[in-house]
């Protein structure tokens, strides 16, 4: 499948379902690079890697020839038509012949992933900012699960979105965007280890990294205020 297919393909999803599609366009080169920098920083050793919403596969594209000899990748993708095409991906790519567990795509919700396995690192694709308070607290709460002690989260969001949502967005949707971003604060307040801009994206994004520390932190909801919306993603 060629770029201009996959592209097709996500701005047509994008429209379908705009809360598992939150990109406006897959990520270019410059993000996935920033995105999957840890699995460059800890190799070479093998490490078991997770990407999360991983789409048409920009950023499956770019972790694949990173991975370390011996690594094993899971990629979760919650949208049929996407993990139908990320198969055909792990099935065709000429890096992965002769070895087809290397690379496995779940068809999940990552807060719904089954087994025991922990991660190296952990690649997050999700369009944070369009779910509610209390799915992004669940996705981020499983992410810090599946982590091993010392582990590392990427993740990103564009940038500008604050002031665009308070141009377009309905009171309610500015209310939820805030208490997300909450959220989301909080977090980087307990764990983050670095952010950085990646300008040469369209649009312009905001990749975080985060680390799960050797020993428990303090609960990052300690101090928020409680906030509206509850439940898992449908």
């Amino acid at each position: 499948m060629d770029s201009r297919t996959m592209d097709w393909t996500f701005l047509t999803e994008a429209a379908r379902d705009p809360r598992t599609t939150g990109a406006v366009a897959p990520s270019g080169k410059a993000l996935a690079r920033a995105l999957t920098d840890p699995v460059r920083a800890l190799a070479p050793r093998p490490l078991t890697v997770l990407e999360a919403g991983a789409g048409t596969g920009a950023v499956t594209r770019a972790l694949i020839p990173q991975l370390p000899p011996g690594s094993r990748l899971d990629v979760v993708e919650a949208n049929p038509r996407f993990t139908g095409r990320l198969r055909r991906l792990a099935d065709t790519h000429p890096l992965l012949a002769g070895e087809p567990e290397r690379v496995r795509v779940h068809r999940s919700y990552v807060e719904e992933l089954p087994g025991e396995q922990r991660y190296d690192v952990i690649v997050s694709g999700l369009p944070l900012t369009n779910f509610t308070p209390g799915q992004t607290e669940t996705i981020m709460a499983r992410y810090l699960e599946l982590l091993h002690p010392g582990g590392t989260l990427t993740y990103f969001a564009y940038r500008g979105t604050r002031q665009a949502r308070a141009l377009l967005s309905s009171r309610a949707q500015a209310r939820r965007h805030h208490a997300v971003e909450e959220v989301m604060a909080a977090y980087q307040r307990r764990y983050a280890t670095g952010r950085w801009s990646v300008w040469a994206n369209l649009p312009p994004a905001r990749v975080w990294q985060l680390r799960r520390p050797y020993r428990d932190a303090p609960d990052p909801r300690d101090g928020l205020r409680d906030v509206t919306g509850t439940g898992a993603r449908r």
